[in-house]
């Protein structure tokens, strides 16, 4: 085969495997692993079983499920702006409004929260956010943001397991309707213990459902 006839043919299956990946994300958001199947993924994605099988061979639910679970970084775009609290209370923002909508994103953060039942267990999504966080962190820390003691690092493990609560939560009484406000909530709280009073003072009004979130 030529070069010129490759190169279509690999375009198009690397098509067909995103929109497998994406059918199955949709399905894994809203009904969960166990609930959904290889012919609904199938359907969704408009694509053969034996389609499927060529993308994720052996056990191809399972591995869909896996890299969904370390899509979820990928599948945002987080604000920009000066690295610090500021910044670092609009990707909380932005990640909240994110969640209402965002099927990659959901169905990431579900997976994570499921993968012990899944079969499997890796910490890996959520140090992914940790780094995240703890970039904003050190950033502060260097700007005089942050009060004596406390840990960039320690500091961001107990966000992103706060932020995980907070909308597993707000995902089963609301459906996610008031996660912006209950991240507020939690940020109104977790400010205070983390930033110097005159830090606080200065971005109390700047809250994630507000300016902040403008970046």
């Amino acid at each position: 085969m030529t070069a010129t006839k490759t190169k279509p043919l690999q375009r198009r299956a690397k098509v067909r495997r995103q929109e497998i990946l994406n059918a199955a994300a949709q399905l894994f958001a809203v009904r969960g692993y166990k609930a959904t199947t290889i012919e609904e993924i199938c359907e969704l994605s408009k694509s053969t079983q034996g389609a499927l099988y060529y993308h994720f061979p052996s056990s191809p639910k399972f591995k869909l499920a896996k890299e969904v679970m370390m899509l979820q970084r990928d599948a945002v775009t987080l604000p920009d702006g000066p690295d610090g609290l500021h910044r670092l209370l609009a990707m909380n923002a932005y990640l909240a409004r994110e969640l209402q909508t965002n099927k990659i994103l959901q169905a990431g953060v579900r997976l994570a929260i499921e993968q012990e039942e899944i079969g499997f267990t890796d910490v890996a999504p959520y140090m992914e956010w940790v780094g995240v966080f703890e970039t904003q962190l050190k950033a502060a820390e260097a700007k005089g943001e942050l009060r004596d003691g406390v840990d960039p690092h320690r500091a961001a493990m107990t966000i992103v397991g706060s932020f995980s609560g907070v909308q597993h939560l707000s995902k089963l009484c609301e459906n996610r309707a008031d996660l912006p406000e209950r991240i507020q909530d939690l940020w109104n709280l977790m400010l205070r213990g983390i930033a110097r009073p005159h830090v606080v003072l200065e971005m109390d009004p700047l809250t994630p459902t507000g300016d902040a979130a403008a970046g």
